[in-house]
This record gives C-alpha cells, structure tokens and sequence, in this order.
C-alpha cells in the first residue's frame, strides 16, 4: 500500500514536472517567435532594408521564427505528427545557429581580407545552412521514440539515440560557437592593428574611419555570446543525461528549456535592431504620425540624423567599395 502511494506521488510529480517544463518551454519560445517575426516584418515592409547583408538576418529570423513555432506546437496526436514536429523543430534550430555563422563569415570576409565578393556567396551559403539542417536532422531522427504526449513528444532510447543528438546538434552548435568566436577574434585583431597604425601615422580621417569600425564591432563582437548563453545549459543538461541516465535534475532542465527558447528573442535583439531597423522605423513614424504625437517622442528627430556605424552598414559599405 505504501510503495503503491509512493509510486502513484512519483508519477504525479513527474507530472507536474513536466507541465512546468512546458510553460516555461512555450513561454520562451512564444516571446522568441515574437521578436523573429517583427524582423521579419520589417524585411518585408521597408524596401531599404533589403540588401546582402540584412538578407542573411532576414533568414536567420525566420529560421527563429519556425524554431520557435514548432516548439510550442506541442502535444501531437499521434505519432506521425511527432515525428514531423520534431523534424521541423530541429531543422530550423539548427539553421538558426548556422546563419550566424554565415554572419560571421562575411564579416571577417569584408573586415579582414577586403574583399568584395560577399555577395557571391548568397547561394553557397542556402546549401550550406538548409543541406547540413537537412542532414542532421535525418540522421537526428535515429533510435528516436516517437508518440509521447507534450512539448517534446520524442525521447532518445538507450546511449545510441543520446549519442546521436550530441552529434547532430551539439556538435555543429559549439562548431558554429568556434567559428565565430575566432572569427571575432580575427576582426578584433584587425581593427584594433588599424587603430594603432592610424594613430601611429597622425591620420585623422583614417583615425576615425577606425573608431567607427570598433564601435561597430565592440557591439557586434560579443554576439557568439548569445549561442553559448542560449545553449550553456542544454549542453550541461545533455552531458549530465549522457553521463547519468535517469538522474534529471529539475532546475537544470528549467534552465535548459528556458534559455534555448529565448534563443530568437536574443538574436532578434542583437542582429535585427540596428540603427537601420531603427531609422526605418522612425521614418515611417515620422511620416505617418500626426504632429502632436511627434512632439512627444523626440527621439524620432534623433534617430533621423543618427548615422551609427554598425554590421549592416559596415559590410554594405565595404562591399561596395
């Protein structure tokens, strides 16, 4: 009678568990498909914005945004709908982390060797993202289990399935963490060399063509911080999992869940609100807004005159010298 009760609170634990796992899941993922989705808005409604650079933004937000959406569409039905849930889910995220990595490429293309051949690179960088996404996921879907009910209606049976998602997504996300942290690394170096030359040979102009280089950068440059601060988590979560079957620790998946559904939301912030997005914004504000709410937000006047120096109009600039 006893271990009967025991067991019947076990379960009814793992229960609620599990329903807060979901909220805080769903939650993340729904202010993630919030902030992706108004990138994505702002793509399609101001022409300017669409040139190279803000296009490959423009794909990571929507890779977010269909991240996002799948992870809150829980509780399928039946197992099909699981299976194409998780496929679609794991898809888009792992374009999403690949796309920043096609960020960081053209950055360190433009900054570092000069070049101006960026845009050549639009079509190699679709089958990069969208094959490698293709085929992790296909490989993903291996000695997985499909049919349980909730957010994450699929569960790894034995070391084989938990093997295969540290491959086919830990291991490309902390490859694309790499890569661009050293990419950053190279860009930082670069510039801060151009500093000390410019200084060096007393040239003003060249000295603040600098300056406006770094302070793009110094925002841009921490932006690998983002995958490590989303994924931080769920790669102890899953290593801790690999190591000791069984053993969830609960506050460590809330942190998982939670983190990695704020994934979008973080680049939205960082990538998508530039001074470009900015400016646009204002200036649609201003042309559409009656004058006495102009009078009360007066940073419409600052943002139309503001000339900020940030990735887009860096690698746009450059590309077309």
């Amino acid at each position: 009678m006893a271990a009967s009760a025991a067991a019947a609170a076990a379960v009814s634990q793992a229960l609620r568990d599990r329903d807060v796992l979901d909220a805080v899941g769903t939650s993340a993922a729904a202010l993630s498909l919030a902030g992706s989705s108004f990138i994505v808005l702002c793509y399609l409604l101001f022409r300017e914005l669409r040139k190279f650079s803000f296009k490959l933004v423009y794909f990571l937000a929507v890779s977010d945004m269909f991240c996002s959406l799948f992870t809150i569409m829980g509780g399928p039905s039946n197992a099909f709908y699981c299976f194409a849930h998780d496929y679609s889910a794991h898809f888009f995220c792992v374009a999403s982390f690949l796309w920043t990595t096609t960020i960081a490429f053209t950055l360190h293309r433009t900054v570092v060797k000069h070049k101006t051949d960026v845009e050549e690179f639009g079509s190699i960088f679709h089958l990069y993202v969208w094959g490698t996404s293709l085929a992790t996921t296909v490989l993903r879907s291996i000695g997985s289990d499909y049919g349980r009910p909730g957010t994450w209606c699929w569960i790894q049976q034995g070391s084989m399935g938990k093997v295969l998602h540290l491959v086919t997504f830990y291991l490309p996300l902390w490859g694309a963490i790499l890569y661009n942290g050293y990419t950053y690394f190279q860009v930082n170096r670069m510039i801060n060399n151009a500093t000390r030359m410019a200084v060096g040979i007393s040239d003003r102009s060249i000295q603040s063509d600098v300056r406006a280089d770094k302070k793009a950068f110094n925002r841009w440059g921490y932006y690998p911080l983002i995958l490590i601060g989303s994924w931080a988590f769920a790669t102890i979560n899953r290593v801790h999992d690999f190591a000791n079957p069984g053993h969830k620790i609960f506050w460590l998946s809330i942190l998982d869940v939670g983190f990695a559904g704020l994934m979008g939301l973080f680049n939205s912030i960082a990538y998508g609100l530039n001074s470009s997005v900015r400016r646009a914004i204002a200036e649609r504000l201003d042309m559409y807004l009656p004058e006495r709410f102009k009078r009360s937000l007066p940073t419409l006047t600052r943002f139309k005159s503001q000339q900020e120096n940030e990735l887009t109009s860096l690698i746009v600039d450059a590309s077309n010298t």
